[in-house]
């Protein structure tokens, strides 16, 4: 449909699972796209898929858990591109902590990847938008554990919390200046990220998708694809004015009591 027709692209924490899905959705509908992440190899497989299919893509290799580097990932977008259009900040930090074991270090690296990375890019690429008196969107990947989460994602759920703060904050804020920039709390998915995580902190065998997917309503788990076309929509002018929206998109219905 070319939805993002021309459009320059960011896609923060791109290189894998559901934002190289966004990516992948991005180009089919006529976007620039750039994404970043922390290892070259899978960073620059993907442009180099993304490049075959017919896309313009770039990696820029970013560790995200310093917001210099966050800021300088949009930079060079901007550099490269001249503008930047639309952001997606699709980074994050699943490891395991509650509130008893939690230490200040595993604290601080959450905050760092989960809020404080999305805080610094979102900056820097509201700030082209603004100085250039153009609209953009933005779209931050939130979790729907942010209402409250397991007791083992203490750290997760208080950065990630802390996103949708400032999702609606910044909305808020730039309104008037045409920048569109709303959250999705996504549920359980199936990514690569998500298949590490089980194995290494719930002992989870080569199994575990068919036994989750089992026991959720819909017989499956959310797959990086679907959420991608919708991130796609909310970048799109085809959402309309819609801003400071925290999506749900999950198919438990957090408040529904059996």
């Amino acid at each position: 449909m070319g939805l993002l027709d021309d459009k320059v692209v960011l896609v923060n924490g791109g290189s894998q699972g559901v934002g190289a899905a966004i990516a992948r959705a991005a180009v089919r509908e006529g976007a620039v796209v750039a994404v970043t992440g922390r290892r070259t190899e899978p960073g620059e497989a993907l442009v180099a898929e993304l490049a075959a299919a017919g896309g313009k893509a770039l990696f820029v290799r970013a560790d995200l858990s310093d917001a210099e580097q966050a800021k300088a990932s949009v930079a060079e977008v901007v550099d490269a591109y001249g503008r930047i259009d639309c952001l997606v900040n699709s980074a994050g930090l699943t490891s395991r902590g509650t509130l008893l074991d939690t230490t200040p270090e595993l604290f601080d690296q959450h905050i760092a990847i989960n809020l404080k990375a999305p805080f610094f890019a979102m900056q820097a690429a509201v700030q082209d938008m603004v100085a250039r008196k153009a609209p953009g969107t933005i779209v931050n990947i939130i979790t729907s554990s942010a209402h409250g989460g397991q007791p083992f994602l203490a750290p997760y759920v208080s950065a990630k919390a802390g996103l949708i703060g400032l999702t609606r904050n910044a909305a808020h804020a730039h309104r008037w200046d045409r920048v569109r920039i709303n959250g999705l709390n996504i549920g359980w998915t199936a990514t690569e990220g998500e298949d590490a995580t089980q194995k290494a902190f719930h002992g989870a065998d080569d199994g575990w998708r068919e036994s989750a997917a089992a026991g959720l309503p819909m017989g499956k788990l959310g797959q990086p694809d679907e959420i991608a076309d919708f991130v796609v929509f909310l970048l799109s002018e085809r959402s309309g004015v819609v801003t400071g929206s925290v999506i749900d998109w999950d198919q438990n219905v957090l408040g529904g009591l059996d």
